[in-house]
């Protein structure tokens, strides 16, 4: 299997160059330019020259513009690489025959209700980046090439920084902290999403499956962000630290941000699970994980 990831220096794509190299050829790509080419989204020569001297049996994109506030007054920047270069992608990979294996999220929908969103719910994004990452989905299915969109939530990993590291600092140093409790979703780990995808993969390309289309996965269960930052703290505890902070819940109204967030990001994910034959961990189980892991790099 000849497979081009791009967003390769990313969360999840630093996850993936490990998962898929027992796929077959893995060609690595960020923004940077090398031998190989260059994975810079920005530049749609580029990425045409690269994939045809490549010519990939599956393109997988991990590449994303993921500052959700900043994408409220960056909308240019947040289309180009959310939505517009997804579409170069499609289209190439429609030209090739290859596979495009592209990431969504959560923040395709609106947040209301309290059930979990089925891949068929309509989305309804409430801000730009997500307005931008459903954008981007439409283009995919417009060009008719063979796609696989996964929808994912919450995303984090024990390397560079996200909301387990913010936490595990400020816990440590604060003695005190407000931490949003009426938003609900699964802490979803990057080594996660990689499993699953090279999973995925290995049933649709090796034995000539049918692509699922869209597919949501996340991590099983589900949690606040307050709950989330306990139990962060809880983990600290356990190896005989002791945390300054005490946690306060508070509602999104008392968190004003540019963006605004979805309150349920709740992800279905009855349909992976059935059609990969796989149980998803709970969040607990990835999060206990990267905690642990940080703490015996010596990661603060």
């Amino acid at each position: 299997m000849n497979i081009v990831l791009f967003g390769a220096n990313g969360q999840v794509g630093w996850a993936l160059r490990r998962s898929l190299s027992v796929l077959g050829r893995v060609t690595a790509l960020g923004r940077e330019h090398t031998q190989e080419g260059s994975g810079n989204l920005n530049d749609a020569q580029v990425i045409e020259r690269t994939l045809m001297r490549l010519k990939p049996d599956v393109i997988v994109n991990a590449a994303a513009y993921t500052a959700v506030d900043n994408a409220e007054h960056d909308q240019q920047q947040a289309f180009d690489v959310n939505a517009h270069a997804p579409a170069l992608l499609a289209r190439l990979a429609k030209q090739l025959d290859a596979l495009l294996v592209h990431y969504s999220t959560d923040y395709v929908f609106d947040g209301s209700g309290h059930a979990p969103w089925r891949e068929e719910d309509a989305p309804q994004p409430i801000n730009v980046y997500g307005r931008s990452k459903w954008e981007g989905e439409q283009a995919i299915h417009q060009t008719g090439c063979r796609a696989l969109i996964l929808r994912t939530s919450w995303v984090f990993s024990t390397q560079g920084k996200s909301f387990i590291s913010t936490m595990m600092k400020l816990i440590r140093e604060k003695p005190a902290l407000s931490v949003v409790a009426d938003q609900r979703g699964a802490p979803t780990s990057a080594e996660l999403i990689a499993d699953v995808t090279a999973h995925l993969l290995r049933r649709v390309v090796a034995e000539n499956a049918p692509a699922p289309s869209t597919l949501h996965l996340a991590a099983a269960g589900e949690t606040s962000w307050y709950e989330y930052a306990c139990f962060i703290k809880q983990q600290l505890e356990a190896v005989g630290e002791t945390p300054l902070a005490e946690i306060t819940p508070v509602p999104t109204s008392e968190y004003p941000t540019p963006a605004a967030r979805p309150l349920n990001s709740r992800l279905n994910t009855k349909r992976i699970a059935e059609l990969t034959g796989l149980t998803l961990p709970s969040w607990q189980n990835g999060v206990g994980r990267a905690v642990a892991e940080r703490i015996q790099a010596g990661l603060r």
